[in-house]
C-alpha cells in the first residue's frame, strides 16, 4: 500500500473577517476565507483562488481575536472534503441535495503583519502613517544646516566626499 501525505501551505489576504461559533461540546471554531494570488507577473483577478480555512478550539480563539479582513496570514494544515445536505435545494423526489465542501484545517497560523501595520487611521503604518521619505528629507535638512554651519574647508571636504560616493 502506497503512502499518503496531506499537508497544505497556504500565504493568502483575509476576504471577510472570521466568524467564530462554539459547538454543543463547547470546542471554539473559526472559518474565514482568503485569497490566494498565483505566483505570476501576469496574473489576472480571476486566477485568485478562494480558500476556505477552519481553526478550531485554541487556534479558532486566537483567529478571531487577531485577523480581520484584508490581514495577510500564512496557515497551514490538511486538506479537508466534507458532504452536507443542502436544506435549500431539494431534487425530483423532494430529498436535500447532497453537497461537498473542500476546506483547509488548519494546525498553525503565522501573521504576517503586525498590529501597527493593520491600523486603520491616520497613524497607520510602521513609521507612524509617514512616508519613509519624510523621515529622510528631515534628516536631510539637519546635515543641510550641519554643513552649512560647517567651516569651509570641511564643507569642500564633505562636498567632494558626497560626490565622490554617488558615483560622480
Amino acid at each position: 500500500m502506497a503512502a499518503s501525505f496531506n499537508k497544505v501551505i497556504l500565504v493568502g489576504n483575509l476576504t471577510r473577517d472570521p466568524e467564530i461559533r462554539y459547538v454543543t461540546s463547547g470546542s471554539a471554531v473559526t472559518k474565514f476565507r482568503i485569497a490566494v494570488n498565483p505566483n505570476k507577473r501576469d496574473a489576472k483577478p480571476e486566477d485568485t483562488m478562494y480558500v476556505d480555512i477552519v481553526a478550531w478550539e485554541r487556534l479558532a480563539e486566537t483567529c478571531n481575536t487577531y485577523l480581520k479582513k484584508g490581514s495577510p496570514v500564512l496557515v497551514e494544515g490538511r486538506l479537508a472534503i466534507r458532504s452536507y445536505d443542502d436544506a435549500k435545494l431539494r431534487d425530483e423526489s423532494g430529498q436535500p441535495i447532497r453537497r461537498q465542501a473542500t476546506e483547509v484545517v488548519i494546525s498553525g497560523m503565522q501573521m504576517l503583519s503586525s498590529r501597527r501595520d493593520d491600523g486603520d487611521g491616520p497613524d497607520r503604518g510602521f513609521n507612524g502613517g509617514r512616508a519613509a521619505w519624510t523621515v529622510d528629507a528631515r534628516a536631510l535638512t539637519i546635515w543641510t544646516k550641519a554643513i552649512a554651519a560647517a567651516p569651509a574647508t570641511l564643507r569642500s571636504t564633505y562636498s567632494s566626499m558626497t560626490l565622490e560616493g554617488e558615483g560622480r
